[in-house]
């Protein structure tokens, strides 16, 4: 049974390989996803709009094409952009010392004439004075050092998946770059608040509530950056 799983998993990964086999990785279908689906969808509100004649030519259209209407990405299907300027910077050290020693001794001078009667009988060197003699000594130390530094700086246009009851917006965007045979790949995925949404329907990413930012890649260099799935496996399964 795990072997068929092992060589299940082996197969799953060799078809991601083959998939740019010779060649440079394909794309992600564009027509599939919460993202195509949000924009097929009519809202309510436009299927009451006036369609008769003379209402594409108005200037009181209540439409997203309005004169007057809030060009920010407000309902499923409005699409926006994120801004991620990402530079952080995080340095922690941490230093423990911990020293301590103890002793303990119990003496038996007299008990009944316990002690001299064990004397008569216990092997040469053996005595109860003292009877027990305990000492112990310990020391630990611990230094530890933790530094980060990145920096991302990119641009996303989102789509409006799903506007929620309390108003916010759930937006998910994706973007793919293949220069040769290496594909770039640029997810986002969050909540946002309509207010938070600037006049040039931007938002940046600190405003993002759940954010998942991906940012990587799939392609033939990546392939060998990344070590062979037999040595994962062996580097997850060997203790030392």
């Amino acid at each position: 049974m795990t072997r068929a799983i092992l060589l299940v998993l082996l197969a799953t990964a060799a078809c991601a390989r083959f998939d740019h086999f010779g060649g440079p990785p394909s794309f992600s279908e564009v027509e599939r996803g919460s993202q195509s689906a949000a924009m097929y969808t009519v809202p309510v509100s436009d299927t009451l709009l006036d369609t008769g004649p003379g209402a594409e030519s108005s200037l009181w259209t209540d439409g997203p094409d309005s004169l007057y209407a809030d060009p920010r990405a407000a309902r499923a299907g409005d699409i926006l952009t994120v801004v991620i300027a990402i530079d952080d910077e995080a340095e922690i050290s941490n230093r423990t010392d911990q020293s301590r020693e103890g002793s303990e001794e119990l003496d038996i001078p007299a008990f009944f004439g316990l002690p001299q009667r064990a004397a008569a009988i216990l092997p040469d060197g053996a005595t109860l004075d003292p009877a027990v003699e305990i000492s112990s000594n310990s020391d630990y130390q611990g230094d530890g050092s933790v530094r980060r530094n990145e920096k991302l700086t990119l641009r996303i246009a989102a789509t409006v998946v799903e506007r929620l009851p309390n108003g916010a917006l759930r937006i998910e965007g994706q973007q793919e770059v293949r220069v040769n045979n290496e594909l770039r790949e640029l997810t986002v995925t969050g909540f946002v608040r309509s207010s938070d949404i600037s006049r040039k329907n931007e938002i940046t990413y600190d405003k993002i509530a759940g954010a998942r930012i991906s940012y990587g890649g799939r392609g033939q260099i990546s392939d060998v950056q990344m070590p062979r799935y037999g040595q994962q496996v062996t580097d997850a399964i060997l203790p030392y």
